[in-house]
């Protein structure tokens, strides 16, 4: 079959023959209709994320959209290794048919990164019975954005969004976040204005894409007591992206101020029963509408330009 291969780590794949997915008796193989080419999928691809297997050549790819042998869409992923999902056959150990009104693409371009704040928020809900107030820091990439539009149709309290976009910031406050920026670069910026943010209502719950520097200056933020019900219950926070830095300080007088809980949203922490559990109430938000995740369509043939890919919207490989 065609599809991308990854020969060696940090290569760029290329559209080549690959041997077909290894058969499953109870699960014949689906062809693809779209796989987003999400982070993860370039880290796990080149070596660098913790869950790569470091076994070459591969194919890239961890979910997809595809089509049964019946004719209907499927949400579907987890591949074993070598095979992902950016080929043209797939075989894999689950599916979730998509409803009436999903655009597939968009499905496959935004369901990684928006499960990576709902499965936080539905925690909380489990526990809480409601979000709370919900600090979003990098609410201005997809992960953050669509982090925040899913608190808000969970029904939290209060979302406070924080990024840099100021074009992003501002649809988000047309959806009834509140939102801010940075005055300046460094810490102390984000110290300033993290500080003011949560000034009026101290969250129970932040979903940080950033860490590092992000993450110290939120600490200094959240630290001591709060003046509402909020900030004298537990303050959830949970680690998700990295992209200001893979290395944050905490500091001792959060830990003794607060009741918090520090944690981490991703594959290891979140069983893929549970990830596949939530699956069908994300897929039914892109489909109302709640949702969306703007795309770039690429051939499997131009694979090479599809990571490469930059800009506001994500790019999803296609049969050619």
């Amino acid at each position: 079959m065609r599809a991308a291969v990854v020969n060696t780590p940090e290569a760029v794949p290329v559209c080549a023959d690959f041997p077909d997915p290894e058969p499953r008796q109870d699960r014949p193989p689906l062809r693809l209709v779209g796989a987003g080419l999400h982070h993860v999928v370039r880290g796990l691809a080149s070596g660098r994320h913790y869950g790569s297997g470091q076994a070459y050549p591969l194919v890239p790819g961890i979910d997809a959209v595809a089509r049964t042998d019946d004719g209907r869409l499927v949400y579907t992923g987890l591949a074993p290794s070598p095979w992902g999902t950016m080929a043209e056959r797939l075989v894999t150990p689950f599916e979730v048919e998509l409803p009436a009104g999903a655009d597939p693409l968009a499905v496959a371009a935004g369901m990684n990164p928006a499960m990576s704040g709902w499965m936080a928020l539905a925690a909380r809900c489990e526990e809480a019975g409601e979000p709370g107030t919900v600090l979003v820091l990098g609410a201005t990439g997809m992960s953050g954005s669509l982090a925040v539009r899913a608190a808000l149709s969970l029904g939290a309290k209060r979302v406070i969004a924080a990024g840099r976009d100021h074009e992003s910031l501002e649809r988000l406050r047309g959806l009834g976040a509140v939102t801010f920026a940075p005055a300046g670069d460094g810490p102390d910026a984000w110290a300033t204005a993290l500080g003011a943010a949560v000034a009026e209502a101290r969250p129970a719950l932040v979903l940080d894409f950033v860490w590092g520097p992000v993450a110290e200056a939120a600490f200094t933020a959240l630290a001591g007591p709060g003046p509402d019900d909020d900030a004298s219950g537990t303050l959830d926070y949970v680690q998700i992206g990295s992209l200001a830095g893979t290395e944050a300080a905490l500091p001792a007088a959060l830990l003794r101020s607060r009741r918090i809980r520090i944690s981490g949203s991703g594959a290891g922490s979140v069983t893929r029963e549970r990830m596949i559990a939530e699956a069908p109430a994300v897929i039914a938000r892109f489909a109302d509408g709640t949702f969306d995740a703007p795309y770039s369509p690429y051939p499997l043939s131009r694979v090479g330009e599809a990571w490469a890919h930059q800009g506001r919207t994500r790019a999803v490989v296609v049969p050619d």
